[in-house]
């Protein structure tokens, strides 16, 4: 039944594109041959996504001529010259639109500079920024996203429309914060609260999923793609019975198929709004799927998912795992991490890896003990050494007090000190939202 709906919801007509051989691209979905060779004996009949250019070149030397093109499951936009003209616009994120307005702007600015009228220049949403300064303006933020997240995940629970462009904007705030400074953002997904759970994950997937693709090197316009869809990949949980979605004990196999049913509500809360992208609707249908077929709604296997939302799938259990929730304790980044390296048959086990390299064994925002008896916050990870990261040690636990805050590079030549283990801050009766306060904001 699940799939049949998902199979209504797939269906776009709009979407599909017939293009010869010489213009298929890495990242397009192949949905059937439109024309073949005859002389070539062998009919190719099997449909997926084209991950290189070894898949182009095998086809050809098959005689395809002719493919059929589904772009609502490929990871690349229609291009230009099969869009309808009175579609075009409509079909482009506003992100796109935007580009055109930024260029236009910066050609009149180019224009005043020739005249010689000078006028301060406007600083950059992403120019870097210190962990300080970024932390002062991502905290105020991140109260902010919460507040807005947690009015539209009720409002869309009572049965209203869901604000897509609420999110959107959110999810554009978080990707310039996350390209200021990847860390200050990072450091708020460890507050905890576990009766906000359902939108905080919304928000802490959007800022994981910006700094996991901006340490993969991926483009801007693909953050901001990726960011919206992990805030929308699990919206539809507020259509779900929410004694179901808040039950404080293991899911029976009945509740645990009615939770399943999160994907569809998700996609019928999405589809045909402004802004949402093929891929956000990849990631809506595919987070749960896993690398053995051993996921839903479909049983994907292998390459048949989709990077974006092998991605998603990584970020999604991650932070699903480190956040409390009302029946269970969330645990630390250490053991979440070593869970999807341990499950190579169900996540990427090279995107598993980097996830690793980009957050640390450590994460931004972890309070550590070291082998010198202090306990120390998590200010920076470091990717060629990760079990040594940047701290600010603050407490001294033979002592049991604060003590004046320092801080130390523990991948340094002259010091031989070391992590020994992440700590949960209450087992030392610390506020980390205090602590945070402390120790970052300026």
């Amino acid at each position: 039944m699940l799939l049949n709906i998902l199979v209504i919801f797939l269906y776009d007509p709009s979407m599909r594109v017939t293009l010869p051989i010489a213009e298929l691209k890495p990242g397009m979905f192949v949905d059937s041959v439109h024309k073949q060779r005859a002389d070539t004996g062998l009919k190719i009949k099997s449909r997926g996504m084209v991950r290189d250019h070894n898949i182009i070149s095998k086809l050809s030397a098959e005689g395809v001529l002719e493919l059929n093109i589904d772009f609502g499951l490929s990871e690349i936009a229609i291009p230009e010259k099969y869009q309808a003209k009175e579609s075009k616009d409509s079909q482009r994120p506003d992100t796109l639109k935007l580009d055109a307005r930024t260029k236009r702007r910066r050609a009149a600015q180019a224009e005043q500079k020739s005249t010689k009228v000078t006028k301060k220049k406007k600083k950059s949403a992403t120019e870097p920024n210190t962990l300080e300064k970024e932390f002062e303006l991502a905290s105020q933020a991140f109260e902010q996203h919460n507040r807005k997240v947690q009015a539209l995940y009720t409002d869309t629970t009572a049965g209203l429309k869901t604000d897509v462009g609420l999110i959107n904007e959110i999810s554009k705030e978080i990707v310039e914060s996350v390209l200021r400074n990847s860390n200050a953002m990072a450091i708020l997904t460890r507050l905890q609260d576990k009766d906000g759970y359902n939108w905080r994950h919304m928000i802490n997937c959007a800022i994981l999923v910006s700094v996991f693709a901006k340490y993969l090197g991926l483009s801007e316009e693909l953050i901001k793609q990726l960011a919206m869809g992990a805030m929308l990949h699990d919206v539809g949980h507020a259509r779900l019975p929410q004694g179901i979605v808040n039950k404080d004990d293991k899911l029976n196999d009945i509740e645990y198929k009615a939770v399943q049913k999160h994907v569809v509500h998700s996609l019928g809360l999405v589809k045909g709004e402004q802004g949402v992208t093929p891929m956000m609707m990849d990631m809506i249908i595919n987070h749960h799927e896993r690398i053995d077929g051993s996921g839903y709604p479909r049983g994907l296997k292998g390459l048949k998912i989709s990077k974006a939302a092998r991605i998603m799938a990584i970020v999604d259990v991650y932070d699903a795992m480190t956040s409390e929730r009302p029946y269970q304790q969330g645990e630390e980044p250490i053991h979440a991490l070593r869970y999807l390296l341990t499950n190579k048959e169900q996540f990427d086990p090279v995107l598993v890896q980097r996830f690793i390299k980009c957050l640390g064994v450590h994460p931004v925002g972890s309070i550590v003990k070291l082998t010198n008896d202090r306990l120390a916050l998590v200010l920076a990870g470091n990717q060629h050494a990760p079990t040594e990261p940047n701290v600010r040690v603050f407490y001294n636990t033979k002592h049991m007090h604060h003590i004046t805050a320092k801080e130390l590079d523990l991948s340094g030549t002259d010091l031989d000190i070391k992590v020994v283990a992440s700590i949960r801050p209450l087992d030392y009766q610390i506020n980390l939202s205090r602590l945070l306060k402390e120790h970052l904001l300026i």
